[in-house]
């Protein structure tokens, strides 16, 4: 499997945002969407003095120079004190009783993953905890005002001393909250894949052959019910390759979808191009049409 990224295009796009939302916290978590975190970790070093991580188990390979921030609560209180921690329950606030970092307070929000109501500000302080600020994260349902309405109904009770850290809002919503308090937006999905078209997902084919009417393949020698052309793909699970949510291949050649013998397995795929239809041969690059969060991307090109 193969990302090109159109560096020109993508980094232009990168710096748009982050010219647009001042005091833009970058994030790179889990596989750093798509790009490896590593490498996008340089790359946001190079946009923002702070870069924001899943967990404490991704700090690991942080370029130095950016405050790290981790989004995920901790029940253990780690052996360094340079990352930005979060907490948003009373137990969270009792794992770090006894350690002397920061924290960012995580407030409650539809969403109610975890979060807590501003007095959770006060007990942090109280545990000996540094409240670097607060941070507000609405659900992905809904548009941009919803999200921006849900954060101003927590301002009254916020103290304008603590920085309100914010999510799933675009610079223009960003611009409009309230001057009653600083903010810090944190991006991830829209400013690393918002501009689609720097970006390219690709498989290759490994072996094709052909296959009559009636005869067997596959892992689960699934019957052909026509002539046709058998294509083995290089990509799969392994991958983080599945079929889309309606069943539906992931794969294209020319513009039309190639249709799956049976589920992805491993590291290749099974497709079928019925005899007669514009067939790839090896070597041939396949479209994939797949998520960049949850795939797991064997070769880069930066173009």
């Amino acid at each position: 499997m193969r990302l090109t990224v159109y560096s020109a295009e993508w980094r232009r796009h990168v710096r748009s945002i982050v010219d647009a939302a001042p005091g833009l916290v970058l994030v790179v978590k889990g596989n750093g969407y798509g790009f490896g975190r590593r490498h996008l970790a340089e790359i946001a070093a190079e946009f923002s003095d702070t870069i924001a991580v899943g967990t404490i188990y991704e700090l690991d390979g942080l370029p130095d120079g950016p405050t790290p921030v981790v989004l995920t609560p901790v029940l253990e209180a780690p052996e360094e004190i340079s990352p930005i921690l979060t907490v948003g329950s009373l137990e969270h606030v009792a794992a770090l009783s006894s350690w002397p970092g920061r924290v960012i307070v995580k407030l409650a929000s539809s969403m109610r993953r975890f979060g807590g109501g501003i007095g959770l500000v006060e007990k942090a302080r109280a545990s000996g905890l540094r409240v670097e600020g607060v941070s507000i994260h609405p659900p992905l349902a809904g548009g941009d005002r919803q999200h921006r309405a849900e954060i101003e109904r927590w301002l009254d009770v916020v103290d304008p001393s603590l920085q309100v850290w914010v999510s799933h809002l675009s610079p223009t919503e960003y611009a409009q909250l309230p001057t009653s308090h600083r903010y810090r937006l944190r991006l991830g999905t829209s400013l690393w894949h918002g501009d689609k078209s720097a970006l390219r997902l690709e498989a290759s084919v490994l072996h094709t052959t052909t296959i009559a009417t009636g005869e067997r393949a596959g892992y689960r020698l699934g019957m052909a019910e026509r002539d046709g052309t058998l294509v083995i793909i290089g990509a799969g699970t392994a991958n983080g390759v599945h079929p889309l949510a309606d069943g539906r291949s992931p794969f294209h050649h020319e513009r039309r979808r190639l249709e799956l013998i049976e589920p992805p397995h491993m590291h290749t795929s099974m497709t079928f191009v019925p005899a007669g239809d514009t067939c790839p041969t090896t070597g041939t690059w396949l479209d994939l049409q797949r998520p960049l969060t949850t795939t797991l991307v064997d070769e880069f090109r930066w173009i």
